[in-house]
């Protein structure tokens, strides 16, 4: 198993998580390069790497549920980058939640802060008869934004919550 694929127990809301490699050198290039520079070409790619990471998780997952930008943030980029991603990873998107509060960048927070941040910051439409959806986003920085989203879905009865991100920042151990 790869130090970037985790599983987690009740009540973490998250079942399992994993990502393709660490946000570091080339893959934080490459996902600032989509993120920031609006270089669309690089989602298919991506995605591709996405899709045979997570194949184990995809498999028998209902859908893929791409992490959603407040409206003003996505106005302002011009797309959804976990979006961007999510179509093409073989399962049906689908586009269950929303975010109703519109956060602060959380760049620069710790973790603690980072919770805060994005708590009740998001909002479900009905995922009426969901038994595994998978979270999509570009970067796992300390997991805070994946629980909230994980939070609300199981909250509103999706049974399993996997989260698949094309990086997630590995901190060395203390």
């Amino acid at each position: 198993m790869s130090p970037l694929d985790e599983r987690f127990s009740e009540p973490h809301p998250i079942a399992w998580r994993t990502a393709v490699d660490a946000y570091e050198g080339r893959m934080q290039d490459i996902i600032h390069a989509l993120k920031y520079d609006r270089r669309h070409s690089i989602a298919p790619r991506l995605g591709a790497l996405m899709r045979n990471a997570g194949a184990a998780m995809l498999a028998d997952a209902d859908g893929v549920v791409p992490v959603p930008l407040h409206p003003f943030r996505q106005y302002r980029r011009g797309f959804n980058q976990a979006e961007a991603l999510a179509i093409h990873l073989g399962p049906p998107v689908m586009r269950l939640l929303k975010r109703v509060v519109h956060t602060r960048s959380q760049i620069d927070l710790p973790r603690r802060q980072r919770l805060a941040n994005v708590k009740d910051a998001f909002a479900i439409d009905k995922p009426e008869g969901l038994a595994i959806v998978v979270l999509i986003d570009d970067v796992s920085t300390t997991g805070a934004t994946l629980e909230s989203c994980a939070r609300v879905l199981r909250a509103a009865g999706v049974k399993e919550v996997r989260a698949l991100t094309a990086a997630r920042v590995v901190n060395p151990p203390r």
